[in-house]
């Protein structure tokens, strides 16, 4: 599709606004409207101009004029605009119309390029499994006096305590896959579907996940990188929307509840060269190809550094604990999910995948699946092997191990500060062909630590009191 496309469409559809969205440093969306009267081809060559210095991490006040380049390619109707809205994902430049190097869509464009450049493949495939919660409502707050929060879910555990339910509440990690009326929120899981394949994303499976309270997961069709990370901005969007229509509240938060399992994104990923997928070999481990091990060892190896983009929040190591089928453990192992790397059980060539479990959906996915697939790419380079650098196979319920069989199995990072620690001491590999900048990795560094690590560290929390208010 091209600008003359989008301006047919647009009229074809009696489109009244184009809705522009970029994508900040953080992975929030923002959005752009233009009245269809003011919308020609020029919007699409010269671009609309925006402040950058009014997003996190993109541009100082004295340098603040950017550029919104429509990609024609992403637009799609927008069904929750009060009147026939086009909605279309832009990429951020500088006025002279240059890619902006900190765009996070630009990073997933120089991330395949480089792919094609390395000449080990030409294509790789993202499949996220992006776990949310459906609560009823939710209530917080901090100031310097006082902090709270608290969620409402007539699933909840504790709710038939509070009459608010019929005693189908879900106990806490019981909630897999049970049918209504235990599982109240298929109706709105089944309408945000629905709303999905209409924008045209394909939609292979949906069902209640683990949690208390109404949590979920939707898995979405394999497609590439900077495709996949487009859909998932879509796919947190229609999210949030469609349950904001049935007077939920939404959240990818990782870690809401405590004492349940937390929220992933488990990323399934494979290359491909000219038509013909690199993971597989039959009498591999697993199936796995040599280039495939060599991969996920290159994942399994920055793995520390890794989680400053694929956990980037403080909340994220709240879900990072053994014990509720969170990924801790560094190690790669078939069809067992105790593993950080998981090979799924499958002998079909195309479907042969591994899976980085660790990750969660707070993660920008233009910057997570570009950093992951470097570092895999970086493995395959120095043809890492897995079993040399320690990191299994293990083929056994981790958790369950005694401490003297768990000794040598290295763990994720325990903060998102010591994630930012291990991503400034290892980093090499993200800079190669430019995919990422100094300037970038700076730039998230300093905005993470300011505006998420000390804000947290400098606040007494209310456990705190019930601690040591008596000391």
């Amino acid at each position: 599709m091209n600008a003359q496309d989008v301006l047919a469409l647009m009229k074809k559809n009696a489109v009244e606004m184009l809705d522009l969205r970029i994508t900040d440093l953080l992975g929030r969306w923002h959005h752009f409207t233009l009245p269809a009267a003011e919308v020609d081809a020029e919007v699409f060559r010269q671009g609309v101009p925006f402040d950058g210095s009014s997003l996190v991490g993109f541009r100082s006040i004295d340098q603040s004029d950017m550029v919104i380049l429509p990609d024609p390619e992403t637009a799609v109707m927008d069904p929750f605009s009060p009147v026939p809205t086009l909605a279309i994902i832009g990429d951020v430049a500088e006025p002279t119309l240059r890619p902006f190097t900190r765009d996070p869509r630009s990073v997933a464009a120089r991330a395949e390029a480089y792919l094609q450049a390395s000449g080990i493949a030409d294509l790789s495939y993202w499949g996220p499994e992006l776990e949310f919660f459906l609560f009823d409502g939710v209530r917080y707050g901090t100031s310097q006096h006082e902090a709270f929060y608290e969620l409402e879910s007539a699933e909840g555990s504790w709710s038939s305590r509070e009459g608010r339910r019929q005693g189908y509440e879900v106990r806490p990690k019981a909630g897999y896959a049970p049918l209504p009326p235990t599982d109240s929120t298929y109706p709105v899981r089944t309408e945000i579907v629905q709303w999905l394949l209409r924008q045209g994303i394909r939609v292979e499976m949906h069902h209640h996940e683990v949690a208390t309270a109404g949590q979920q997961e939707i898995d979405l069709r394999y497609q590439t990188l900077k495709r996949q990370a487009d859909t998932v901005m879509l796919y947190k969007y229609t999210v949030k929307n469609t349950a904001a229509r049935h007077g939920k509240t939404a959240t990818f938060m990782p870690k809401p509840l405590y004492g349940d399992n937390g929220s992933g994104m488990h990323v399934h990923q494979s290359l491909w060269r000219a038509g013909e997928p690199l993971f597989h070999d039959a009498e591999g481990y697993g199936g796995l190809s040599a280039l495939a091990l060599s991969y996920l060892a290159g994942i399994l190896a920055h793995a520390p550094a890794l989680l400053a983009f694929t956990n980037p929040t403080t909340n994220s190591y709240k879900r990072l604990v053994p014990g509720y089928e969170a990924p801790v453990n560094l190690v790669y192992s078939l069809g067992n999910r105790s593993a950080a790397v998981r090979i799924p059980v499958t002998k079909a060539p195309a479907a042969k995948r591994v899976e980085f479990r660790t990750p969660d959906p707070t993660a920008n996915p233009y910057l997570a699946f570009s950093a992951i697939m470097m570092a895999g790419i970086d493995g395959v380079r120095r043809s890492l092997d897995p079993r040399v650098l320690g990191f299994g196979p293990v083929d056994k319920n981790i958790y369950e191990l005694s401490a003297a069989d768990r000794e040598g199995i290295a763990s994720v990072p325990g903060s998102l500060a010591d994630a930012l620690t291990a991503l400034e001491q290892d980093h090499d590999f993200l800079l190669a062909g430019g995919v990422f900048t100094e300037d970038l990795l700076s730039t998230w560094v300093e905005t993470k630590r300011t505006l998420e690590v000390e804000p947290l560290q400098l606040r007494p929390h209310p456990l705190e009191f019930q601690m040591y208010f008596d000391a």
